[in-house]
């Protein structure tokens, strides 16, 4: 009893096109409809066997075409007794033995709504009057969440806490059309002319989603940038669309079982904007100084900013503001690139006569400005304008 297959494939069948009228998806739906009655189409003009046919209820024999993409759900008394998610044209006959209620392939959708039907399937006879319903089985798109204020978690690459004020959307899926509609879907939609919509404001099942996903935003952020598998960045999360979605859809699982209790599951996510608060801001300066002085980059952005501060100094100083910077680069190990060891300076004793201050030897500042020039920290016209300095030419 139930589903007759009277033509696979394509609406465009040759038993379908012969059909005067028939039941089938309602024109000019919006693509974020997931359930909606089913509308029929046509004049019967006394050609078929449903010659008394009511507004929204199918009776005995029938015609529906399913189209690619969606799910037909049939329903007597707000149970469900038959489904099918391939595309083609059916007949629903009630007496006839060899129809049938589920058609199992091996796609996901067919198991799972083969363990869903065994939980809820419909007990007895079905009666001759039923409600069509078409599921939609593509993706779900321009789903809406964002954050009023700043959402926090803890960042293992930054090894701190980051907040940030978030917006985006994502797609979802609906996996299981049985569990949907016997879980989630208030039985207001379950009337002829209603379209359950994810992002109609008025539906108040589709603002407790929406409601969910900024509640679980701040465990997918964590999630994302904490796994050591990954080692991801949170920079990186507007370009990975697919990643941020996994993580996404395993915590709205954790917290409100969409999968399991609802046979919903987001696909994708495309993050619009992503404000980090002042804190988070100054965490990914330090962490990009640091990226950029590590390694032979960082040692080459470390001559550059020496030498920036050598011309700057000869700018401001002249040739003794040089001499000072290469003294002071000296004296923390910066400025001298080639510099060789030097032995620590003896103890004078009461025979020596007073030692100078490594300062004031023009040998001292002579090399030293020598060694700079060799490192192309400075040009030749600075070492002979310090060097004509220190000899007093």
């Amino acid at each position: 009893m139930g589903l007759i297959q009277a033509a696979i494939g394509a609406i465009g069948g040759t038993l379908a096109d012969q059909w005067t009228d028939f039941y089938t998806v309602p024109a000019g739906l919006a693509p974020t409809a997931a359930l909606f009655a089913a509308v029929p189409q046509g004049q019967n003009a006394g050609r078929g066997s449903n010659t008394k046919g009511s507004d929204g209820v199918i009776t005995n024999g029938s015609r529906i075409i399913v189209p690619e993409g969606y799910g037909l759900v049939l329903m007597q008394d707000g149970a469900i007794t038959a489904f099918s998610n391939q595309a083609g044209a059916y007949v629903w006959d009630s007496a006839e033995q060899n129809s049938q209620s589920i058609f199992v392939g091996n796609d996901p959708i067919s198991a799972l709504v083969t363990t869903s039907w065994e939980r809820f399937k419909f007990g007895g006879m079905p009666g001759t009057q039923q409600r069509a319903y078409f599921v939609t089985l593509k993706e779900l798109p321009n789903n809406r969440f964002g954050t009023q204020s700043e959402i926090y978690w803890d960042d293992a690459y930054m090894n701190a806490q980051v907040g940030a004020i978030t917006r985006g959307t994502y797609t979802m899926k609906i996996l299981d059309p049985i569990l949907f509609i016997k879980s989630f879907v208030p039985a207001t939609y379950l009337e002829p002319g209603r379209v359950f919509d994810f992002t109609d404001i008025d539906n108040d099942a589709a603002a407790q989603l929406f409601n969910e996903v900024v509640g679980s935003l701040a465990p997918a952020f964590s999630m994302y940038t904490n796994d050591p598998m990954k080692q991801n960045r949170i920079t990186r999360i507007q370009q990975d669309s697919i990643g941020f979605a996994k993580s996404l859809s395993a915590a709205v699982e954790e917290n409100y079982q969409w999968r399991s209790g609802r046979g919903l599951e987001i696909v994708a996510t495309a993050i619009i904007s992503i404000e980090y608060d002042e804190t988070t801001r100054e965490l990914l300066r330090n962490v990009q100084r640091a990226d950029a002085l590590s390694g032979q980059r960082g040692n080459s952005n470390l001559q550059a900013s020496v030498a920036s501060g050598f011309e700057s100094a000869g700018e401001n100083a002249g040739p003794g503001g040089l001499i000072g910077m290469g003294m002071a680069a000296g004296s923390t190990g910066i400025g001298a690139l080639q510099q060789p060891a030097q032995t620590a300076p003896q103890v004078a004793g009461p025979q020596d006569p007073p030692a100078k201050e490594p300062g004031e030897d023009p040998m001292a500042k002579l090399t030293q400005m020598k060694q700079m020039l060799d490192a192309g920290l400075i040009t030749q016209e600075d070492y002979d304008a310090a060097k004509a300095k220190v000899l007093g030419l």
